[in-house]
């Protein structure tokens, strides 16, 4: 098979011209997301620029200190957007959320890296880090659908909430078939995504393997084991972030603690 083929910054360069369009036809629908847009490019430029250089050198070093701070790094920034992205503003929830996600990720990770990859050294760099971005990024994005779908819900409709308090329901009792609609609206998107990878979508983690030289067999068997991963630590991220919103949403008597920022 032929060798990865490096890219020149003036081709990327010259490619990235073509983000013209999409601002171009923002503008045409006056969307108000160009600006935000071009932020949004602009910090992914940096932060991945930044992130290569580090890797460069974190590859080599390959320090389990390090690759775990690394980590660390990535689940509390993830966390961070989360919440955000969200447009709810709570410290406990930061913290529930953070706590959901190394609750999904570590031990994935550890079965990973210990009985099935089992790189040397088995914290390498080269296999852990992008792992776990892999699972984060794959993740962060449900967990703001199902907090924004929850929250939602008690905007929308509280007085089917109020109705079941008033009835005798606990606040979780009441709050539960939110909770469920959540979940299921979090999980749509990876359960559409592998029902159709293979016949009519290529995987990221696949396509790179396969550029960078690995036979289509291996590039597969690394793909089936990260949406397997992916699938496991979405549903338990999620499942554990929203159980404990609720808890500190919700008070005993049905009052709901947490706001949107906008209210």
């Amino acid at each position: 098979m032929q060798a990865s083929i490096d890219i020149s910054w003036l081709q990327l360069g010259l490619f990235a011209s073509l983000l013209l369009i999409p601002l171009t036809i923002n503008a045409h629908f006056k969307l108000g997301i160009n600006k935000s847009t071009v932020i949004s490019l602009l910090r992914m430029l940096v932060q991945l620029f930044l992130l290569g250089l580090y890797l460069e050198y974190i590859f080599v070093l390959d320090s389990v200190w390090l690759n775990i701070a690394w980590v660390i790094i990535m689940i509390t920034m993830g966390s961070y957007s989360v919440i955000n992205k969200s447009d709810l503003s709570s410290r406990k929830l930061l913290l529930a959320n953070a706590f959901a996600l190394s609750c999904a990720l570590l031990p994935l990770l550890s079965i990973m890296s210990l009985l099935v990859i089992q790189p040397t050294p088995v914290y390498s760099a080269q296999y852990m880090i992008p792992l776990a971005g892999m699972l984060l990024g794959n993740s962060l994005s449900g967990n703001i659908v199902a907090l924004q779908t929850l929250f939602d819900a008690f905007k929308q409709r509280q007085d089917e909430y109020e109705a079941a308090i008033a009835l005798g329901a606990s606040a979780y009792q009441a709050a539960f078939p939110f909770l469920q609609h959540a979940m299921k609206k979090a999980q749509a998107p990876i359960l559409a995504s592998i029902a159709t990878t293979g016949i009519v979508t290529l995987p990221g983690m696949m396509t790179g393997q396969i550029l960078g030289g690995v036979a289509p067999m291996v590039a597969i068997k690394y793909q089936l084991l990260i949406l397997i991963a992916i699938f496991v630590m979405l549903t338990v991220s999620l499942s554990i972030t929203l159980l404990m919103s609720l808890k500190y949403a919700l008070a005993k008597n049905g009052l709901i603690k947490i706001k949107f920022k906008a209210d």
